[in-house]
């Protein structure tokens, strides 16, 4: 008999087809588990951004990520699963961990195998990559 139930699902998104394919398997096993899914977007922030001040290019990128993000939450509703909308800034990979492991008690991570990430590694991106070796609870990866 499995102990740990899957109550909550983390699914980190950025806009990438991958990451709405990882929507889609997290909401099917969502719908299985009777869990709930919270979305996480993080935006990369570099310490010094060449567009720091330029607010325009920050509106713009604001508006895409709560468009995509209402999207997903559209696309879970109509499946019948709650979910939950999370934005953060900074490291990626640091940022997904951090909320997978902390307060929230997340049951699993559903992760693209690749998003935007200007970094192209061979088989995994390195998000997913980072995020399948630090994590201390199961992680899911989608192709």
């Amino acid at each position: 008999m499995i102990k740990n139930k899957i109550k909550k699902i983390l699914v980190p998104l950025d806009g990438s087809q991958n990451s709405v394919r990882g929507l889609k398997m997290a909401i099917t096993l969502a719908r299985q588990c009777g869990a709930t899914i919270t979305g996480v977007y993080s935006i990369h922030v570099s310490p010094h951004s060449e567009f720091k001040g330029v607010g325009s290019v920050s509106k713009s990128l604001n508006k895409e990520v709560e468009k995509f993000m209402n999207d997903a939450k559209v696309l879970s509703a109509q499946n019948g699963i709650v979910f939950n909308k999370k934005i953060m800034h900074g490291e990626i990979g640091y940022n997904i961990i951090k909320l997978a492991q902390g307060k929230g008690k997340f049951s699993m991570i559903v992760i693209g195998s690749r998003g935007r990430s200007t970094a192209k590694q061979l088989f995994f991106g390195s998000v997913s990559n980072y995020v399948v070796h630090t994590s201390k609870i199961p992680v899911v990866i989608v192709k």
